[in-house]
């Protein structure tokens, strides 16, 4: 079985082109599944003797179950099933199951929860928020700015090095999930911050160390080319996600009551204000980079007032209500 899984990720690097970061996930996931049938099978068989015999649909039906004794989310639950089902598949292509058994057990059903966001009103607040009178204020504006702007994924975003943005033509090119590239524009808004805050750059790079400096190789496997990021810190590396994260919670403390506000929900607020000012589901897809439409549909939210609104004028009779 160890092998297989070493076979199973390398596939999934080399063939799938997935990120490091879903490689992870999926090793995480499969891990705890493993792990679960050695504790399932110890009286049956010894740890060394597991193959891919036993990923039967008895076995997964337990793992589930065990999952759900232990409080996880359904979300989580069907994460850690599609990641089973992947590895069933790599091994029936590899003739090393006969059958599909993850083929035969249903999906967990997820709950339908309405993503957070934030409406026009408290995103303007939040893009006022940081100090414009300092370099990391402005910093933090042309982020947010081109957050909000874009819809990026926080990946993708930390990612984005200065060869990526062409501020003339208001795009940004960004290498999504399963390493598609996107083309992606932004407003006036966001092409003034970033203007400001690329003076600011200069200087946040000056002094740097070479570990730090903002200039770093790894534009893609074996390409060695340079890559200089959009996003510095004050030591002149690139941002973190996690550096992103905070600094969103900080600016919505400042300027909302709102609780659970994540960089995530701006691309939720993106995504929303588009659809609430007449944009196709569509176009909002291809915007976010998402493969389904499925997908996008759960990230866009419609308010009450609105489906009142659209009644009221598309109704025959709906301007009685």
């Amino acid at each position: 079985m160890r092998d297989a899984l070493r076979a199973f990720f390398e596939y999934l690097r080399l063939n799938r082109n997935l990120s490091p970061h879903s490689v992870r996930a999926y090793d995480s996931d499969l891990s705890q599944f493993i792990g679960f049938l050695r504790q399932h099978l110890a009286a049956a068989k010894s740890v060394s003797d597991l193959t891919a015999a036993d990923l039967t649909v008895s076995n997964i039906r337990a793992f589930l179950g065990e999952l759900h004794r232990q409080g996880l989310s359904r979300a989580s639950a069907a994460r850690k099933l599609a990641a089973i089902r992947t590895f069933a598949k790599y091994l029936r292509r590899e003739g090393l199951l006969d059958q599909d058994p993850a083929a035969l057990i249903a999906t967990p059903r997820r709950e339908q929860k309405i993503p957070k966001h934030l409406d026009v009103d408290e995103m303007t607040r939040l893009l006022d928020t940081p100090d414009a009178a300092t370099p990391l204020g402005r910093r933090d504006r042309a982020m947010l700015e081109l957050f909000y702007a874009s819809g990026l994924r926080l990946s993708e975003l930390v990612g984005l090095d200065l060869e990526d943005v062409n501020l003339s033509s208001r795009l940004v090119r960004v290498l999504g999930k399963g390493r598609k590239e996107r083309l992606v524009p932004f407003n006036t808004a966001a092409q003034r911050s970033m203007r400001d805050y690329l003076n600011d750059r200069r200087q946040l790079l000056e002094g740097r160390t070479r570990l730090a400096s903002g200039a770093t190789t790894g534009g893609g496997p074996g390409s060695g080319r340079p890559r200089h990021p959009m996003f510095v810190n004050f030591r002149g590396g690139r941002l973190s996600g996690r550096s992103v994260h905070r600094l969103v919670a900080r600016y919505v403390a400042a300027c909302s009551a709102r609780f659970g506000i994540s960089p995530h929900a701006l691309r939720h607020s993106f995504a929303t204000h588009l659809l609430e000012r007449g944009a196709d589901l569509r176009t909002i897809q291809e915007l976010l980079g998402h493969a389904q439409l499925s997908t996008t549909q759960r990230y866009t939210h419609v308010s009450a007032s609105q489906l009142m609104q659209v009644y009221r004028q598309a109704h025959p009779r709906g301007k009685k209500v």
